[in-house]
């Protein structure tokens, strides 16, 4: 058994000494250095404080770097949150993804959303007793999607089919309809504040869009009607083909 004076040794807290009013008053200016914590300035004099802090014992340095340290964890996860903040509100300024295509000398637009896919007009399965606007119905991946012809659907001037015309895969819910379109030009992102609704009467919607459009977006001396999804392929002439079907 261990002997009290074998035990390990207690020891109390440091307290630095007092210093008579005298001695004090002697010590020349710079004599003594200040201390002070790193994490209490900025980042820029922590870094220097941290360094001074080596010319002291041993302790006093490794506390200045660890501050130093600490001072930096800190900044950093301050920047995180307000450098992913900054990008989403990037996002937001950028709009929303349309798809814009063409229908004669008009370009249009869907919410990229809504869009499955764009394929090459490829052989399409005619369907008798329907409407001339509906081409037929394809194999869209597994499943059989009918294919509607826009600008015949929309009234429009009828031309022949060429290299540019493209098949879009608009899905809505649980409908999908191939639309066959004169060609894709680009996917956009358009700001609400770019966008003039069709209540406005202030806004440039040809006469064949009105029922299927709720707005035009201005971009770069670019008009674009932008049609809505649902009101294509839920409208009551969509829909009476295919109850017809």
């Amino acid at each position: 058994m261990a002997s009290d004076d074998q035990k390990m040794p207690q020891y109390d807290a440091l307290v630095a000494p007092a210093m008579p009013e005298g001695q004090r008053s002697g010590i020349q200016s710079g004599g003594l250095q200040e201390f002070r914590d790193p994490r209490s300035l900025p980042a820029s004099q922590a870094g220097s404080s941290a360094r001074g802090a080596g010319n002291q014992p041993g302790s006093r340095s490794s506390i200045g770097q660890i501050a130093a340290q600490q001072s930096q964890l800190v900044q950093a996860s301050q920047l995180h949150p307000e450098s992913v903040a900054s990008g989403a509100q990037a996002n937001v300024r950028a709009g929303e993804q349309y798809l814009v295509f063409s229908l004669l000398e008009c370009e249009c637009a869907l919410k990229a959303e809504h869009i499955q896919g764009v394929e090459r007009l490829v052989d399409v399965t005619p369907v008798p007793n329907v409407v001339p606007w509906v081409r037929g119905v394809m194999n869209l991946r597994g499943s059989v999607a009918s294919v509607v012809d826009l600008r015949a659907f929309l009234d429009m001037e009828q031309l022949p089919y060429n290299p540019r015309t493209r098949l879009l895969s608009v899905q809505y819910n649980e409908m999908v309809i191939c639309l066959v379109v004169d060609g894709v030009s680009d996917m956009v992102p358009i700001h609400d504040t770019a966008i003039t609704q069709i209540i406005t009467r202030q806004t440039y919607i040809p006469q064949w869009a009105l029922s299927y459009a709720y707005g035009s977006a201005l971009l770069d001396k670019r008009v674009i009607v932008l049609l809505d999804a649902a009101r294509l392929l839920f409208s009551d002439k969509m829909q009476h083909y295919s109850v017809e079907l």
